[in-house]
């Protein structure tokens, strides 16, 4: 069973999003990904990579790989925030809260992994990622509870890169 992430987090429609974006980044990441429902044409939300997230989807429906896509978006970062956890009333929750007054109220505990500056669409295997992609990729396949089959760094079908 394989579950599709993105490497950042987007969402469509009102609701609890602890890692949304409401500066420069999430318009970037907006702008960059292409962000509109292609059936809605309405605009996706956009945050950053939530494995807290990711592990309960994980669990949730039986994953047992993931597979990420537009690894590529994220090129031009110097430092990547992932959340890995939430704070909730001053309390820190490394799993989701069981009720959504509490989910809204999550505010995302960050860490920071570093970004690679390179154009990532050319390469044509996991190894050719720049070593600080391939960290990221092995730190969020770490984190979201499921290993990563393969990654997207672009529309095409030879831009999916088995991870292996």
């Amino acid at each position: 069973m394989i579950g599709v992430v993105k490497a950042y987090t987007t969402r469509v429609g009102s609701g609890p999003f602890p890692t949304e974006l409401f500066d420069e980044n999430g318009a970037k990441l907006w702008k960059i990904g292409g962000e509109v429902g292609v059936s809605t044409g309405r605009d996706r939300r956009c945050g950053w990579y939530d494995a807290v997230v990711a592990r309960h989807a994980a669990r949730v429906n039986g994953l047992t790989e993931f597979f990420m896509t537009k690894l590529d978006v994220l090129s031009s970062w110097e430092r990547i925030p992932v959340c890995v956890a939430y704070e909730i009333d001053g309390v820190r929750h490394d799993e989701m809260p069981m009720t959504q007054s509490l989910f809204q109220r999550a505010t995302p505990v960050l860490e920071f992994l570093d970004g690679w500056g390179d154009d990532i669409s050319g390469c044509r295997t996991f190894e050719d990622l720049p070593k600080n992609a391939q960290r990221y990729v092995r730190a969020l396949e770490e984190m979201s509870g499921a290993p990563f089959w393969a990654v997207g760094v672009g529309p095409g079908r030879e831009q999916t890169l088995v991870v292996g």
